[in-house]
Formats: structure tokens, C-alpha cells, sequence
């Protein structure tokens, strides 16, 4: 009997030992490189570099000063110059042109955001007339190219100045940063919207139960729980619409044709069509780091919430 117990007891000990051994070569072959992985890696690096070395070169020539952009482009600056800087706020007047830019950026979001999230979510969590219709509506609008619509935008708004002359002599609807901030959001509206109905489809219908049954109404829940688990999505959605109007040009030009309100962009490029026949490029290059410094710092801000994923853990 004992010697029975002895040969189970080993026998067990044996396929504990066994299935350590396995476990802890599976570990190790998941982190063993493989040809495949290492090609993956050398491109992710190389891809990595041709975008970091650029924005680094930007970077180091914006503290140049003009003498020393006719030696060598790669030695580093004798100094930090930091008049190329005041110089693009101010002479330039990229100052004010960065304000437009972040009033509009804004504006833009925050109608962007008070209109999606509620039409996202009904059309995900609820079943009514004519929901095929607008799912169909919203994904031809994803089809559609801004810049090819953008004259018909600026005649249908010198349209209804016209009619508004009475009321406003000199224009409402074009030259208004407000304006330029509804078109931005109404431009990206189909692919927020796309976006965040397919997450909050995802989300299970329990937590929709749960919070009926301890009397929530609709608009706490759609509030209270569905938005914060919406996290990941929305930071998403508001890192896409965040480049789509910083980085715009066509748009604005076309739309705010006052010079005194031009977008940082516009004026970007007016200042590198100045300095490149003034040879300044120190200042130019100052300028363009104006304005990739808010891309970035916008970055810093949701990088937590892109890589989070939602918490599917909260029934009981």
C-alpha cells in the first residue's frame, strides 16, 4: 500500500514537473525571436526614425541663427536663439494666428463631442424608423472628400450673407471662426459618429439592465455609464478630429479670408513663402515648431486612454 502511494506520489510530482517544464518553454518560446518578429522590429525602428529625425532636425534649426545655415545643416546650433521665436509670434504674427487656431480647434471639438455622443448611442442601444437609413447616411458620409465640397460650402454661406445683408452689412457666415467651427465638426461628424455607435454596440446590454432595475433613466445611463467606459473610443475619435482642424489648410483659406483671422496653418505657409525669399530661415523652421508643439502635448494628454481598454468586468 505504501509503495503504491509512493509511485502515485511520484507519478504526480513527475507530471507537476512535466507541465512546469512545458509552461515554462512556452513562456520562452513566445519571447524567442523569430525571423519574422526581428523584420518587424527593424521596420518598426526604421519607421520611428524617418519621423523622429526630421521633427529632431526642425527642432535643433529653429535655435539657428541665418549665418550658420550656410555651413554644414547637421552641426548643431552655437546657441540657443530664441529670437527666431519672438520673432515668428510676433513679426510674423503666428501669435494670433495660434489663438484663431486653438479657438476654432475648440469650438470644433466641443460641438463635435455634444453631438455625436448622444446620436452614437441612440443609434447603437435603440431600434426606431428610418435607423437603416441614417447608419446609411453616416457611412457615405465617411466616403466623402472635404476638400471636394469645400466651394460649394463657401457659396452656399456668401448665399445666406446675402440674404442676412439687412440684418448683418458686413457678413456673418463667412469670416466667423465660429462658423469655421461648425464646418469642421459637421465635416467630421460621420466618422465620430461610426466610431463611437460600433463601441457602444459592443458594450453588453447587462449594465443597461443592472442600472434600470436600480431606477436610472436613460439619460443617466447613457451618462453615467456607457460615456466613462466610452473612454478609449472617444479619446480616439478626438485624436483623429484634433489633426483633421489643427492641420487644415483648404478650409480655412476658403473660409476666413480676413488676414487678421487666418489659422496658424495659413500663416505657416505665408510665413514659409516670405522667408524663403528673405533667406530666414530660422525663423521659419521656429514656426514650425509652434506649430507641432500642440499635436504633441495633445498626444502626451490621451496616449493613457488609447491604450486602455474597457472594463467588461462590472456585473455581479
Amino acid at each position: 500500500m505504501n509503495s503504491t502511494m509512493r509511485i502515485a506520489t511520484t507519478a504526480k510530482n513527475g507530471r507537476s514537473s512535466g507541465q512546469r517544464v512545458h509552461i515554462s518553454r512556452s513562456h520562452h518560446d513566445s519571447h524567442a525571436w523569430t525571423i519574422g518578429r526581428a523584420v518587424g522590429q527593424v521596420a518598426i525602428t526604421l519607421s520611428a526614425l524617418t519621423i523622429l529625425i526630421p521633427v529632431l532636425w526642425v527642432f535643433v534649426a529653429s535655435f539657428k541663427q541665418e549665418n550658420e545655415f550656410y555651413g554644414s545643416p547637421w552641426a548643431w546650433p552655437k546657441g540657443f536663439y530664441w529670437q527666431n521665436y519672438v520673432d515668428a509670434f510676433r513679426d510674423a504674427s503666428l501669435g494670433s494666428y495660434f489663438v484663431t487656431s486653438v479657438l476654432v480647434t475648440l469650438m470644433a471639438m466641443v460641438i463635435v463631442l455634444v453631438v455625436s455622443l448622444p446620436c452614437a448611442y441612440v443609434l447603437a442601444r435603440f431600434d426606431f424608423p428610418g435607423k437603416k437609413i441614417i447608419n446609411v447616411a453616416i457611412q457615405a458620409g465617411l466616403f466623402i472628400n472635404v476638400n471636394y465640397i469645400v466651394v460649394p460650402i463657401f457659396l452656399m454661406l456668401v448665399g445666406a450673407d446675402k440674404s442676412l445683408s439687412a440684418l448683418f452689412p458686413n457678413g456673418f457666415f463667412v469670416n466667423n471662426r465660429f462658423m469655421l467651427a461648425v464646418v469642421y465638426a459637421a465635416t467630421s461628424l460621420p466618422f465620430t459618429i461610426y466610431l463611437l455607435k460600433d463601441f457602444f454596440a459592443s458594450i453588453p446590454v447587462t449594465y443597461e439592465e443592472a442600472a434600470l432595475l436600480d431606477g436610472a433613466s436613460q439619460f443617466t445611463i447613457m451618462t453615467r455609464i456607457f460615456f466613462p467606459m466610452a473612454g478609449p473610443a472617444i479619446s480616439m475619435a478626438m485624436l483623429f478630429d484634433f489633426l483633421s482642424y489643427w492641420n487644415d489648410y483648404i478650409i480655412a483659406q476658403t473660409l476666413l479670408t480676413d488676414p487678421n483671422k487666418r489659422t496658424v496653418q495659413v500663416g505657416l505657409l505665408n510665413l514659409m513663402q516670405t522667408q524663403k525669399a528673405a533667406t530666414n530661415y530660422g525663423r521659419l523652421y521656429a514656426g514650425m515648431v509652434i506649430v507641432m508643439v500642440p499635436v504633441l502635448i495633445f498626444y502626451v494628454f490621451v496616449q493613457k486612454k488609447l491604450l486602455e481598454t474597457s472594463n467588461m468586468g462590472g456585473i455581479k
